[in-house]
């Protein structure tokens, strides 16, 4: 399957995005797209702290990659009116890490943590007391002649990010006072993204390319900007500079993207389940040895859409393709009543969810 890196498609950040990203992202609440649920509860909480003069409850925002998780904790920041510091999970190795990012932390600042579901273990249990308290407990000394000093911290607010906001542990997750799911934007949101963007960067566009660019960036703003960039390169090279919607259909071709916002990669997933695992179930161990993938990627990046768009189903007994998958694919679906290609039974079959608001 092709590098996950590589797919232009991706909600993965990738180096290209990160200028990209500084020069698009909204600054208030009123420039950032989508969202109106998660927006107005946090406009309301927001207000009411910065009217009392304290920090905003910690947050808590998850969901699928490249919504905008980010960006929201930098407007949340603008509309307290302070200071952000940024750092992730991973990045976070040891308690003294953390301790030396708190310490230089102003009142009522916001510290942003994305991947948070991996911060280390020991850390994680010194910022108990941190988020709760706003001190730091430090342990001075070894064996019996170790004391405890306790530092007292400014009433900051933790924002904090992920994707799987199953692997955070209780202890953490009821910390966070003000806690938000982030979903896949509709295609009418997409685009008003598109012309935002095209705008500040000088690209001309008319309405049907932003919505030919936008029915096939697969509910995510990230990848939208990205394809307007990649599309404004063929605009310049094979057309007149303008990117209408063949020319947006004909550069999305190109770059391997079909009208449903799936590559050779989403459809390389979905044949392996049905030619390799019958049409499932199949545990998602035995898909990513088939694929030779990681699990996480799967989980992360392939799944979700996939999922979101009805033609891949998670059961109790592993993964299957819905019968709309089959139908993109061309194969013919098993017959009603048939277990064959790992149909799940009555009592296995997930409900289904809404229909999507991508197409």
């Amino acid at each position: 399957m092709e590098d996950e890196e590589q797919r232009v498609i991706s909600p993965r950040p990738r180096p290209e995005d990160g200028g990209l990203a500084l020069t698009l992202r909204p600054r208030t609440m009123g420039e950032f797209p989508g969202q109106e649920e998660v927006k107005e509860r946090l406009g309301i909480f927001i207000q009411a702290a910065r009217d009392r003069g304290e920090s905003l409850d910690h947050v808590l925002l998850y969901g699928p990659p490249g919504l905008g998780k980010t960006t929201l904790a930098h407007v949340i920041a603008n509309e307290l009116n302070v200071g952000i510091r940024i750092t992730s999970g991973p990045a976070i190795e040891r308690p003294g890490d953390l301790a030396a990012i708190l310490t230089n932390l102003a009142d009522r600042d916001v510290l942003f943590i994305d991947e948070i579901h991996r911060l280390n273990r020991t850390v994680e249990e010194v910022l108990y007391p941190a988020m709760e308290d706003y001190a730091l407990d430090i342990i001075i000394g070894k064996g019996p002649s170790a004391r405890t000093l306790r530092l007292d911290l400014p009433r900051f607010t933790l924002v904090g990010a992920t994707t799987r906001a199953g692997m955070l542990t209780a202890p953490m997750r009821d910390r966070f006072g003000v806690i938000s799911r982030l979903e896949y934007y509709a295609v009418e949101e997409l685009e008003h993204i598109v012309r935002r963007s095209a705008a500040i960067l000088g690209i001309q566009i008319d309405d049907a390319g932003a919505h030919e660019i936008a029915r096939r960036s697969r509910g995510t703003p990230r990848i939208a900007n990205r394809v307007l960039k990649r599309v404004r390169d063929y605009a310049q090279v094979r057309g007149n500079g303008v990117i209408d919607r063949q020319t947006a259909g004909e550069g999305l071709d190109l770059l391997g993207v079909d009208a449903l916002g799936l590559d050779k990669t989403d459809r390389g997933l979905l044949e392996a389940i049905v030619g390799k695992f019958d049409g499932g179930p199949v545990g998602v161990e035995s898909l990513a040895a088939g694929l030779s993938e990681e699990v996480e990627t799967i989980e992360d990046f392939y799944e979700p859409y996939l999922i979101q768009i009805g033609f891949l189903q998670r059961t109790p007994r592993g993964r299957v393709v819905t019968r709309t998958g089959y139908q993109y694919l061309g194969v013919e679906p098993p017959a009603n009543g048939q277990r064959g290609r790992g149909e799940p039974t009555e009592g296995e079959r997930d409900k289904p969810g809404p229909q999507s608001r991508l197409f």
